[in-house]
């Protein structure tokens, strides 16, 4: 069921959602390094991936919120989506205060540690919640997908030939026979033999 906005064959939203969604992440990882005293003065360095991820997360939102509105309502799809951008709404607003309490150049307070590790916790749930929607509930996912599908780029949609499938040459070889498989395995029949004269 591909319900979303698409480009190159895929899902917009899905390809700009990983870049937030990882630095935002790793801003959390960095500020655990810290309070566990693992890395020191890299403070900076969780300020500006919160910063970059924030304004990730702005743009791919638009786009996940344009997806929702094409799903039917009164769907589980519609309400888990619901509480997909909800929570991530939530949790960049959690991000954002963690940000503006940090100063440059100054170690980040205890407090906007505890939002960051907060907002962490929201943001894996609303990606649950997202790969819920995906591989449960088959939004974005193409119609007639499978393990052999050809290339979602429209250029590369191109139909089999019988020298990329033998199986496919062999019983197009053999078409309107009543049993396919006598004409391979059958023993070609034996020539008839001329009538003999009766003695009288």
């Amino acid at each position: 069921m591909s319900r979303t906005l698409n480009l190159l064959g895929h899902p917009v939203h899905l390809m700009l959602v990983v870049f937030p969604a990882g630095l935002l992440f790793t801003s959390v990882l960095v500020d655990v390094a810290v309070l566990a005293g693992v890395a020191t003065g890299v403070g900076e360095l969780a300020r500006g991936l919160l910063g970059l991820g924030l304004l990730g997360g702005l743009v791919a939102a638009p786009f996940g919120w344009l997806d929702w509105r094409r799903i039917p309502r009164g769907t589980r799809a519609h309400r888990v989506g619901a509480w997909h951008g909800g929570g991530n709404v939530v949790a960049l607003l959690v991000f954002a205060l963690s940000w503006y309490m940090r100063e440059p150049g100054q170690p980040a307070p205890t407090v906007a540690w505890g939002l960051s590790l907060l907002a962490g916790a929201i943001l894996f749930g609303t990606a649950w919640l997202g790969g819920e929607l995906v591989t449960q509930l088959g939004v974005g996912v193409r119609v007639g997908a499978h393990l052999d599908a050809p290339s979602s780029l429209p250029s590369t949609h191109t139909a089999p030939t019988p020298m990329d499938n033998p199986t496919a040459e062999l019983l197009s070889s053999v078409a309107g026979e009543e049993d396919p498989g006598a004409a391979v395995d059958s023993p070609a029949p034996s020539p008839a033999q001329p009538a003999r004269p009766l003695q009288g």
